[in-house]
């Protein structure tokens, strides 16, 4: 245990009449040079070499690391590659594949095709509305 935590536990056990101890006895430790003395132990010069730096490294210039890591446009690659050969895949197997890699989730399903519904005509006809026109207005 250390001093510290002794003192510590020691004056939690100690009565409440009594007083701290005497000026003598205690050392003072938030003295003008404590921050002075911690900041030297700190900055304490170590001997060896300066990790910062490594032997025989190269600088690299950032415009050839941005030229490196820049994305390449394979587009014009990859469609004479694929307009080369003439061979198509049959439809259903191509369907199949493309259900084979589709996931579960609704977000991976193709939307449905709706039927488009035909435009319904009346039931009505001409000469049944001539006829209600006659009957509910009067006139001929």
């Amino acid at each position: 245990m250390s001093a510290s935590l002794l003192r510590r536990g020691l004056e939690l056990l100690e009565a409440p009449g009594r007083g701290e101890a005497p000026p003598g006895l205690q050392r003072e430790r938030d003295g003008p040079g404590a921050a002075g003395a911690a900041r030297r132990r700190k900055a304490a010069p170590q001997a060896g070499r300066n990790k910062a730096t490594v032997k025989g490294r190269v600088v690299k210039s950032a415009i050839e690391e941005y030229h490196k890591k820049k994305p390449v446009n394979h587009l014009t690659a990859n469609l004479k590659y694929m307009l080369k050969g003439r061979f198509v895949a049959n439809k259903a197997i191509t369907e199949q594949v493309l259900a084979q890699n589709r996931g579960r989730k609704s977000k991976d399903q193709p939307p449905k095709k709706e039927a488009k519904k035909k435009p319904e005509g009346t039931v009505f006809t001409e000469e049944d509305f001539r006829k209600f026109e006659r009957e509910y207005f009067g006139r001929p």
